[in-house]
């Protein structure tokens, strides 16, 4: 064994000796990267990645969870000014259960389980009021805090005490809100009011009238207020606007990117969208039958009267004024007449379609709609590389675009080609501004892992070349070692001297003189004593 190590000993120490000052560099640097890579490795592998436990914490609610992780020897740092604690990621979930069953963090509140967990016989009714109504505040500030764009809610509610008598009215609670909202949230008029309907149902005999409801920044909300409706209508309007420009925008992007290839061309587009909604009704009388503009008959009356022959003259025995009138016949005056006569009388009616419209009138219409592109020539150098046939396409392409987007009940006569060059720029020019649009994918793991990676991958590679360089030299020192050398044939010389028996013994007594001078002068004190 001790062997076996000597010669590979002997082999590596040849193999270094061997080797010139710029090898050598090479190996030791080698081995330094080596050495180094595996160090930052390590450290980035074996490295504490700390994550939020908690945040938003008040400092007795820091310190609380603060010295319970402390006893549980868990390492934690504070953050944020101390409302954040972070602990090691590979822990998070697990404390996140324990601590909850210690209770915390513990926010000081009191909800409607402290009824359940603390309930006695020596509560008094004032005790028991203010208990009732911070837990209220509570359950309605959490219940606040579920709704989304809101952080935080503080709630407090001012209950009139009842009257002694039966019929004393009680005067309205009332309660004041603040919201602490996320950064940029905006509450539409339809989460306002119905933020103001929650708090108003949650509390008995609590009027919307009495709620006051502001955010962080003193910014007081109203249900009534016009102010919110009208923002949110021009945030909505402004949205469109913007939708309808980048789908233009898109569209010429996308056509132009396929004529004249990827980053050649700009585009810009503005549009004047007319977002009136009109609405109008209609009361339209029209005949069933269009062509003869008839309708349909639901009742018809024919009368016919005919007369033929001569009338009677006026007569009778006229009475007096004393006497009674029976009823007789007698005609005040007349005379001959002779004649026919004839009456007719036809009466139809009939029913017409009576229809009512009401016309809601949709907005969003393009009144105006401007296009402007920016292209670069084939040579940038060379702003008459670019073909003027090219250009006449893109124009005729942009027109086709504005003719049919604008809307033509919101112009008062149709657009002429002049008219539609009015609202085309087309220019020409090189891009020196030019920015890189191409977006970079992330992968999963950050960049300095495949570097170190590339790192560790190269310092391996030439290990494994140093280590077969060598062992291939070993193996060719070892086969020169296994080749039988001629044994070389020896020639006595004629002078020398033929060893005998006393010349011998003489060389061997030489030889242990130098050697073992000890063990010579024991032998001649033998040799005296024996004489």
């Amino acid at each position: 064994m001790n062997e076996n190590i000597k010669k590979y000993a002997n082999q590596m120490k040849n193999f270094w000796q061997s080797r010139t000052k710029k090898q050598k560099g090479i190996y030791f640097g080698s081995l330094l990267i080596f050495i180094a890579v595996i160090a930052i490795s390590s450290l980035f592998i074996f490295k504490t990645t700390f994550v939020p436990l908690y945040s938003n914490l008040s400092p007795s609610e820091a310190g609380t969870i603060k010295q319970s992780l402390d006893t549980k020897g868990v390492k934690s740092e504070l953050a944020d000014g101390g409302t954040t604690i972070k602990v090691p990621d590979n822990v998070v979930d697990s404390l996140k259960v324990q601590l909850a069953a210690e209770g915390l963090p513990k926010t000081g509140s009191i909800d409607y389980s402290f009824f359940s967990q603390n309930a006695g016989l020596g509560t008094t009714d004032n005790e028991f009021n203010m208990i009732k109504l911070d837990a209220m505040q509570t359950e309605l500030a959490n219940l606040i805090k579920g709704i989304e764009g809101v952080q935080d809610a503080k709630v407090m509610i001012n209950l009139p005490e009842k009257g002694i008598f039966v019929t004393d009215k009680g005067e309205a609670a009332s309660a004041s809100i603040v919201l602490t909202v996320k950064p940029g949230y905006q509450f539409s008029d339809t989460q306002i009011k119905g933020l103001y309907q929650l708090v108003s149902k949650s509390v008995p005999n609590l009027p919307s009238d009495n709620i006051v409801i502001m955010n962080q920044y003193f910014e007081y909300f109203d249900s009534n207020n016009k102010n919110n409706s009208i923002a949110s209508t021009y945030t909505t309007n402004n949205e469109v606007k913007k939708q309808i420009e980048r789908d233009i925008q898109q569209q010429v992007q996308t056509m132009l990117g396929t004529l004249m290839g990827p980053g050649k061309a700009v585009v810009s587009v503005s549009a004047d969208i007319d977002f009136t909604q009109e609405k109008t009704q209609e009361d339209l009388v029209q005949p069933v039958d269009k062509t003869n503009m008839k309708g349909i008959a639901i009742s018809a009356e024919n009368i016919k009267e005919t007369f033929s022959g001569s009338g009677n003259p006026a007569g009778g025995t006229p009475q007096s004024a004393s006497t009674t009138d029976t009823g007789s016949n007698y005609l005040a005056g007349g005379g001959n007449s002779n004649g026919d006569y004839q009456k007719t009388d036809d009466k139809v009616n009939y029913e017409v379609n009576r229809i009512h419209n009401q016309i809601v009138q949709s907005p969003y219409k393009i009144r105006d709609l401007g296009i402007q592109v920016l292209v670069e020539p084939p040579n940038p150098s060379n702003a008459k590389s670019l073909p003027k046939s090219t250009i006449s396409d893109i124009t005729n392409i942009l027109g086709t675009i504005v003719r049919t987007s604008i809307d033509k009940s919101s112009i008062a006569k149709p657009l002429t080609n002049q008219d539609i060059k009015n609202k085309i720029f087309v220019s020409v020019q090189p891009f020196n501004g030019k920015t890189n649009t191409a977006t970079q994918t992330n992968g999963s793991l950050p960049w300095w892992v495949y570097v170190v990676g590339g790192i560790l991958l190269a310092a391996v590679l030439i290990l494994l070349l140093l280590f077969l360089r060598s062992r291939k030299a070993t193996n060719m020192v070892e086969d020169i070692q296994d080749v039988p050398q001629e044994e070389m044939v020896h020639v006595p010389d004629v002078n020398e001297e033929h060893e005998n028996e006393s010349t011998l013994r003489k060389k061997q007594l030489e030889k242990m003189a130098k050697e073992h001078p000890e063990d010579f002068a024991k032998l001649l004190r033998t040799w005296i004593a024996e004489d």
